[in-house]
């Protein structure tokens, strides 16, 4: 387990023992957002963009975000954060990019979890399940995006909200291929771009409780 709590402008990592999770803690004094993601091994950096970011082995840019493609690459699962929005924190765990391993985020102050703490790998609907480790097991679970992306169909997809979906109203839940598989297996995630109006996708919590966030990776189911 690895785990940091200090201010912004102090990003440390010191590891605790071996432990079944891997997990980061910070209070969020003077950062404005943040994105988490990638496989087992947690970096923290601060990016050059003023915000901080949390970073995984295989993360494009290693260490520190690439100002071009600083997310991860897809499949993988994301925790997403909003600091200071309007006077209340906004979060989330998010399989818009697809998944590639469990993830909740905690808090300290009593506000709402955000999690996807199933392992969505292995019974991945046949055209989204992917990559594969050298035995064959799944590793991941692709977004019906990712799949039209791959086929050329990125572009004017309602798996990617984009061309004449780029809209809630055109860009529904129900037109999304096996949004069922990762919502309901995950009902506390961000499943696909307008996935707010299911009440479980977007999570808040007031800027004034001053609330510290934990974020791990694969607990408990």
């Amino acid at each position: 387990m690895y785990s940091s709590l200090q201010r912004a402008d102090d990003l440390t990592m010191r590891p605790v023992g071996p432990q079944p999770r891997t997990q980061v803690k910070w209070s969020p004094s003077r950062m404005t957002g943040m994105v988490a993601f990638g496989d087992a091994v947690t970096a923290i950096s601060p990016s050059t963009q003023g915000q901080t970011r949390v970073l995984m082995a295989g993360a494009t840019g290693g260490l520190q975000c690439d100002v071009n493609t600083g997310t991860g690459v897809p499949p993988a699962t994301l925790a997403e954060f909003n600091f200071n929005g309007g006077g209340s924190d906004f979060y989330d765990v998010s399989l818009v990019d697809g998944y590639n391993l469990p993830m909740r985020i905690d808090n300290n102050v009593g506000c709402g979890i955000a999690s996807c703490p199933v392992d969505l790998g292995p019974n991945c609907p046949a055209a989204q399940k992917g990559p594969f480790d050298s035995t064959g097991f799944p590793v991941g679970c692709k977004s019906a995006c990712e799949v039209d992306v791959a086929n050329g169909q990125g572009a004017n997809s309602p798996n990617c909200c984009t061309g004449s979906h780029n809209t809630q109203p055109t860009c529904l839940a129900s037109g999304v291929t096996n949004y069922q598989y990762f919502k309901s297996n995950c009902p506390n995630s961000y499943a696909f771009p307008f996935d707010e109006p299911s009440g479980t996708a977007l999570w808040t919590c007031p800027t004034s409780k001053n609330a510290a966030y934990t974020i791990t990776f694969c607990p408990p189911p």
